[in-house]
């Protein structure tokens, strides 16, 4: 019998694109090349009788054109706190294996990537509230990352602005859009500063994207 696994996680993305991130909105990159990090922690997962609720993961891409045209690389970073059996299920979750091919946002972007680099289990500090569109995330030798809500000119108040994907999507069914500065050292060095930034319910098992009402998208119900 194959993996059994649920992995829900609520999600903060910045990546080197400006607002009209070609990936949300079938465009090419800004710059004709792509970079991001992903960091969440996962609500509700496990992996067969491993438990994963609570632990923090990262998830960094460089692409050297368009994320289609390939020959990217990535590195996984994993919570510290996890044992032995948490980082092997993580690990494999985040590596897009043990699951329908290309049905989800991990294992599409591990088919682009042609270099992998050592995974690390690092502390993670995480703190992200997508309602208000803001984080504070670090990494110790590794990654820092700050988001912030699109601010609207007129009034200086935050601008709300939203993705829905009732179809068509291998990562999300809701996301509320921000802007984000990361900075990254190490194997994956990089950094870019007032870009995209997104705020997502990352929902998969071993089929493919589950598409469930988060509480993100509970407005919608009136």
């Amino acid at each position: 019998m194959k993996d059994q696994w649920l992995f829900k996680s609520e999600t903060y993305d910045n990546c080197n694109c400006e607002i009209n991130c070609g990936c949300q909105f079938n465009l090419p990159s800004t710059h004709g090349f792509c970079q991001s990090a992903y960091t969440g922690q996962i609500v509700d997962g496990y992996f067969n009788s491993t438990p994963l609720t609570g632990l923090k993961w990262s998830a960094i891409y460089q692409w050297p054109g368009e994320i289609k045209d390939g020959n990217g690389k990535r590195q996984i970073v994993i919570d510290e706190r996890a044992d032995a059996a948490q980082r092997a299920a993580l690990e494999t979750i985040i590596a897009g294996e043990a699951c329908v091919p290309l049905s989800n946002v991990f294992s599409v972007f591990a088919s682009t990537c042609t270099e992998f680099c050592e995974t690390l289990f690092r502390p993670i500090r995480l703190d992200a509230n997508a309602e208000h569109r803001t984080a504070d995330i670090e990494i110790p030798g590794v990654l820092t990352s700050t988001g912030r809500p699109i601010v609207n000119e007129f009034d200086d108040e935050p601008f709300r602005i939203a993705l829905a994907r009732p179809s068509g999507s291998f990562e999300f069914t809701y996301a509320d859009i921000g802007r984000g500065s990361t900075s990254v050292t190490g194997d994956m060095e990089m950094a870019f500063s007032d870009t995209y930034a997104h705020y997502c319910v990352h929902h998969f098992d071993q089929d493919g994207l589950v598409r469930e009402r988060s509480r993100l998208t509970a407005w919608l119900d009136g």
